[in-house]
């Protein structure tokens, strides 16, 4: 394990992973986002960027860095995790995102940080690089996502009726037959209608769809309607999900694609699994094509999750060999 040694040094705390700092970020357009720091002041400045969009940060997130090499920062993004207003999806768009991440470094006084962040997180990870090129010292990226409406209709269309036809026609079932042509659109405008009878149904059947199409071996082949329609509580990711790919994550079509030579001379990480099926293998090779400083680490056996086997070790290891390779003589 890439972290077995980590944190010797921070042995005078019980835990070296625990925060060295936390609080709420006041940002433009009334947000307060929540932002903690890990690791050591005066190590290697990183950041952390999670996925979703709306999932936020979680403590497991913090050992992906060894304690005794980093300062790592983590935050929750506008409307997740402990971020405030909750679940807010007002003044809430990409280079939102990107203006806070600028934020959150003067506030720790770094002049450059390594960045990491899996599926969204890559995301915005590559969309911060390309706009801040000279304030990023390497990437490492985990099941990478462009942000495109392509990606989205491939996973949710032609990807879902290959490997799970049981539930693709579940997932159609659940709109009415008039929208099925276009079922992402018709998804994203029932998750964003304001009644719960319609928002609800919608964001439980998206969320469990998105579920088994991160898992190798997911527990379902197909929806359970009855807890779809049920008053349970609704999970966060599918509102924030709907409100950014319906807009194209506010990016111009193939941005992070057209502009990836803007990455010339940023060192970076891939880690791709191989059975991916929400960001596939042919995703992170059309990027490598045009940022020739990346390297893909292909996690045999592995799918979307940082959880799958072999993932989260190969992350905290490309992290490590990042902080080696862009290390100053």
């Amino acid at each position: 394990m890439p972290d077995a040694e980590a944190g010797r040094a921070a042995a005078r705390r019980t835990d070296p992973f625990t925060p060295l700092t936390s609080e709420w970020l006041d940002v433009s357009g009334g947000h307060q986002i929540y932002v903690e720091s890990a690791g050591r002041v005066g190590g290697i400045p990183a950041l952390y960027l999670h996925g979703g969009p709306g999932s936020g940060c979680q403590p497991d997130h913090r050992r992906l860095f060894d304690p005794e090499r980093f300062h790592a920062v983590l935050f929750d993004q506008r409307g997740a995790g402990r971020s405030r207003p909750t679940r807010s999806r007002d003044n809430n768009t990409l280079p939102d995102l990107i203006a806070d991440m600028e934020a959150i470094r003067a506030k720790f006084g770094f002049e450059r940080w390594l960045v990491a962040g899996g599926s969204w997180g890559a995301t915005l990870a590559l969309a911060y690089a390309e706009a801040h090129p000279t304030r990023v010292t390497g990437l490492v990226l985990r099941a990478t996502f462009l942000g495109t409406r392509a990606e989205v209709e491939a996973a949710f269309g032609e990807t879902l009726a290959r490997f799970h036809p049981t539930l693709h026609r579940d997932f159609l079932e659940m709109l009415p037959e008039a929208e099925r042509a276009n079922p992402c659109d018709a998804y994203f405008r029932r998750i964003l209608d304001p009644d719960p009878a319609i928002h609800g149904p919608a964001a439980r059947a998206w969320h469990d769809t998105e579920r088994a199409l991160s898992e190798v071996k997911p527990a379902r082949s197909h929806l359970d309607r009855l807890a779809i329609r049920s008053g349970s509580a609704l999970p966060a990711t599918p509102f924030m999900e709907a409100h950014y790919f319906s807009q194209d994550s506010f990016m111009a079509p193939d941005q992070l694609l057209r502009d990836a030579t803007k990455l010339a001379g940023i060192p970076g990480i891939i880690v791709q699994g191989r059975y991916d099926l929400l960001c596939p293998p042919s995703t992170s090779a059309r990027l490598a094509e045009v940022w020739r400083d990346a390297e893909i680490r292909v996690v045999e056996a592995a799918g979307h999750n940082l959880y799958d086997p072999g993932i989260r070790d190969a992350v905290m290891k490309a992290i490590c060999d990042m902080a080696k390779r862009t290390a100053a003589p």
